[in-house]
């Protein structure tokens, strides 16, 4: 299905700096993230990559981020954005920043 280019712009797609990471209790692939998108609050996602991704190496870990996506309870924890990955054979693999520059939190995907 192709789109416009003004339902792209609809979207708001910013580089995020994963803060915190928790695994979400009695869930089986469920983290709750804190993430630093450049707001005056960090924003909390709900992801399914625990199976593919440890605490460790998100912690700190520049993201891709869908921040206006309306907000949905996942396991009684809302979840205000979505994390961007690659998914190949149904298997995430998270959007990498070009690090060769300074990218800070917020910057703006278009």
């Amino acid at each position: 299905m192709e789109i416009d280019y003004q339902d792209f712009l609809k979207l708001d797609i910013r580089v995020g700096l994963v803060k915190s990471c928790e695994i979400v209790p009695k869930s089986k692939n469920l983290y709750k993230l804190l993430v630093d998108c450049g707001e005056k609050k960090l924003r909390q996602i709900v992801a399914g990559i625990s199976q593919f991704y440890s605490v460790e190496e998100l912690i700190e870990k520049k993201i891709i981020v869908l921040t206006n996506l309306k907000p949905r309870k996942i396991m009684g924890i809302e979840s205000h954005g979505m994390l961007l990955a690659a998914d190949i054979n149904n298997e995430p693999f998270l959007l990498k920043i070009d690090e060769r520059k300074p990218v800070p939190p917020g910057s703006k995907i278009k």
